[in-house]
């Protein structure tokens, strides 16, 4: 097994969490509070996704839904915390993108489990 999926999984899981740390305890805004927020409310769990469904079935087909997952919800929470940091508004045209690989993501999971391979 590579180790990438599982290395960028734990390097997302531990951006989530200092990150919602952050917007916690130094970010005074109520709206990128709420950016904050949800970006950790879908990024954190996708993330700990990838180790469970590597544990579940460690083959490419479950590896490439995983990637989805991780990419997907890179892709929408960092558009969210890089609005709540102040960046652009244009990063926010990323979301739907991270959004959309997700669900191709989970879908895909599903393909996988119902053919058993």
């Amino acid at each position: 097994m590579s180790r990438t999926l599982p290395v960028v999984a734990a390097l997302s899981a531990l951006s989530a969490t200092v990150l919602g740390a952050s917007g916690a305890h130094a970010i005074s805004d109520p709206q990128a509070k709420r950016w904050i927020e949800t970006a950790v409310l879908f990024q954190l769990p996708h993330a700990v996704a990838v180790f469970a469904l590597l544990g579940w079935r460690d083959v490419r087909g479950v590896r490439l839904g995983a990637w989805a997952l991780l990419a997907g919800s890179l892709l929408f929470a960092g558009s969210l915390h890089a609005l709540a940091l102040g960046l652009p508004r244009g990063m926010a045209a990323l979301a739907p993108v991270g959004g959309v690989l997700m669900m191709l993501g989970w879908g895909w999971i599903a393909v996988v489990a119902l053919r058993g391979r």
